[in-house]
């Protein structure tokens, strides 16, 4: 089992129930007779401390084989300091892997606005995580979105329908070296 711990960007805000790049992991999983379930624990508004602080629960109640992080891009969002960031995802990485799971960090970057420096430290996060923690990553989840204006709802934040399926494209070289 693949289990999804995210925010918005997994959770499908503003996007038709079931089109979002969640469950077409799920569909191509299907498609392809992998013998895989996912669990989508992603909520929106969610940051890298709540993550941290439900993942046991969900590790100790599904027990997946995998656990995709998806997580950050509200701390950054909202100022949070960056080495706070930085601790959460390695104790999500580390429970992930203390309890048998393979985890895959999708990393994430900020707009420019958010001055140079901050954006870089930002971005840094997530690759020194996964070096620190040998964990698979995904270096910018948004890769091919993020520059593309058509393919964000109306508040330039959260990708539409159309962007779904490059995102899964994104995670799915990592992911299935995992499975």
């Amino acid at each position: 089992m693949i289990l999804v711990l995210g925010d918005s960007l997994s959770a499908e805000y503003g996007l038709r129930r079931g089109s979002g790049w969640v469950e077409l992991l799920s569909q191509r999983l299907q498609r392809e007779n992998r013998p895989w379930t996912v669990v989508n624990a992603s909520i929106s508004g969610e940051t890298t401390s709540g993550g941290r602080t439900r993942i046991a629960d969900l590790l100790a109640r599904h027990r997946p084989g995998v656990v995709v992080i998806e997580l950050g891009g509200n701390d950054a969002l909202r100022g949070l300091d960056l080495s706070l960031t930085e601790r959460n995802l390695r104790e999500t990485v580390q429970a992930a892997r203390s309890a048998g799971a393979r985890p895959l960090l999708l990393g994430m970057m900020l707009p420019p606005n958010y001055g140079r420096t901050y954006a870089e430290r930002f971005a840094g996060v997530y690759r020194k995580v996964a070096a620190s923690e040998k964990s698979a990553l995904v270096p910018f989840f948004l890769d091919g979105v993020a520059e593309r204006l058509e393919l964000f709802q109306p508040d330039r934040i959260h990708p539409n329908e159309q962007a779904q399926a490059r995102m899964l494209e994104n995670v799915w070289p990592a992911l299935v070296k995992l499975i």
